[in-house]
């Protein structure tokens, strides 16, 4: 039986964390699937510490780590994934899980769906369906992300519709061929992975999902100067393919 490997990093989300790791267990997958959650705590404050202490006492599905300092969500997310890597098998797939509430397990289902039936290597998740959905982001929020996603497919030659979407269906064995390629400790993990997934020769597809976005008085964390380093991340990886390394 293959197993759905959720990483949630978080920092400081006591709120929601309990909340978000409820839908998860709870969300139906597609027939003769497994799941496993592993919560990466990246030295928050004590409140969320419990929570997540609670949530792995509870269910024998859900592993509870933590930083002892503050590193970014991308080594939190590294962290996840080589715990992950140490059990899953040929048939797992890896993927990230926001602590907040903007993104909905439900969709998960739709994901490996997709995994499956069209025999993608990969599958990205996408708030904008193909530019046919109205964005629920702000109107700055949305162009940045399209212009990022545009740069990032001129770099790697792939037609991803929304490569900062926190939902990436990556199976396991991808995941064991990149892992050591990924460096970035904050946002920049997102144009990274992309770009090597793309140096594996991934077929990567699209689905589209549902997205609540939250607001910087909510607890949002990205801001101004990690667009700039996505773009940085995506000339730098865009060098190194070039360069064959």
């Amino acid at each position: 039986m293959p197993s759905l490997h959720v990483v949630i990093p978080c920092f400081n989300e006591a709120q929601t964390l309990r909340d978000c790791v409820s839908r998860v267990i709870e969300t139906r997958l597609p027939e003769g699937w497994d799941r496993r959650v592993i919560i990466v705590d990246d030295c928050s404050d004590q409140q969320t510490a419990t929570v997540a202490g609670e949530l792995a006492t509870e269910d024998d599905r859900i592993i509870a780590l933590r930083h002892d300092e503050n590193r970014g969500k991308g080594a939190a997310v590294r962290t996840g994934f080589e715990k992950a890597l140490i059990d899953a098998e040929g048939e797992d797939v890896l993927m990230i899980q926001d602590a907040d509430l903007e993104y909905h397990p439900d969709d998960f289902s739709v994901l490996l769906g997709v995994l499956e039936a069209e025999k993608y290597d990969v599958v990205y998740g996408d708030r904008f369906d193909r530019g046919q959905r109205e964005s629920p982001m702000g109107w700055l929020h949305t162009k940045v992300n399209r212009i990022l996603t545009r740069l990032s497919n001129l770099a790697t030659g792939l037609d991803v519709n929304d490569m900062e979407c926190c939902y990436k269906a990556i199976p396991a064995p991808f995941m064991k061929r990149i892992l050591s390629e990924l460096t970035e400790d904050r946002f920049g993990v997102e144009p990274q992975v992309t770009a090597a997934l793309a140096r594996c020769g991934a077929r990567i597809g699209n689905a589209s999902i549902s997205y609540d976005p939250r607001d910087f008085k909510s607890g949002k964390k990205i801001g101004a100067k990690d667009g700039v380093r996505a773009v940085f991340v995506i000339l730098k990886e865009w060098s190194r393919s070039r360069r064959g390394s």
